[in-house]
């Protein structure tokens, strides 16, 4: 495990996806770079081969079409997933709160068929809105789903707004817990350490486990970051220049 080299695969990322927003002249920039290191950690160091992921936020897609073509899969490149399960993409994602119920479905299926591997699904907070996801956390809880693992880019704006502003979500930690599900609170989504290490904690025998990242709408360019235009904004003029410039393109 090199962390100077996760970093440098961030980056590297975080250019091409910005490269490809230029080029399809569309762009759900916030949500894709708050997530850049919780998909590489769980490609890169956790995601074995019999696991599965799912990405629920799928208007954020760029970041994982763009990382599966660097390993040789050829994913649709498209602001929102169709199902294509030899190119890694597990499920159709788009309509927000869908992610977490396939993903609960597909880890009760493997339980129920004794089937090995774990359930990744990236959902956003705004997800947390939904009373889908708080149905499956009761479902996934009750069928003690060990195999689902559910991680949620915390970076506190939905939309054009804020959570707070919108439909205010404190308390997500205590909330998860009062569903009985074990919780997992990162305050650095952003650190590569902090989320390796806490998600090597993951080892419960009975319940699913949530993943809380606690991240930066927009991180690596710091004239947008936290900034809730930038949901879905199509890059401009002098705006492209200085994206560049940040991302040391």
């Amino acid at each position: 495990m090199n962390f100077k080299n996760l970093k440098i695969l961030a980056r590297k990322l975080r250019q091409k996806v910005f490269q490809s927003f230029i080029e399809k002249g569309e762009a759900h920039l916030g949500g894709s770079f708050s997530m850049i290191e919780i998909l590489i950690s769980i490609f890169e160091i956790f995601l074995k081969k019999n696991d599965k992921f799912i990405l629920s936020k799928s208007h954020a897609s760029f970041p994982l079409v763009i990382y599966l073509r660097k390993k040789g899969f050829k994913p649709k490149l498209s602001t929102h997933l169709e199902i294509d399960k030899k190119n890694g993409i597990n499920c159709t994602t788009g309509s927000l709160g869908h992610g977490l119920p396939i993903a609960t479905g597909m880890a009760f299926a493997r339980k129920k068929l004794k089937k090995s591997g774990k359930i990744y699904v990236l959902i956003s907070d705004g997800e947390c809105q939904e009373g889908t996801t708080w149905e499956s956390l009761l479902i996934a809880a009750k069928h003690k789903l060990n195999n689902l693992i559910i991680l949620i880019d915390y970076n506190k704006i939905q939309a054009l707004t804020t959570l707070e502003e919108g439909l205010p979500l404190s308390k997500l930690e205590q909330k998860i817990k009062a569903f009985n599900c074990d919780c997992i609170n990162i305050k650095n989504g952003h650190s590569f350490k902090s989320i390796i290490k806490n998600i090597k904690k993951v080892k419960s025998k009975s319940n699913p486990t949530v993943v809380i990242f606690h991240t930066i709408k927009g991180k690596g360019i710091k004239e947008f970051e936290n900034d809730p235009v930038w949901h879905a904004r199509q890059l401009k003029g002098n705006e492209v220049l200085i994206g560049k410039k940040r991302l040391n393109i």
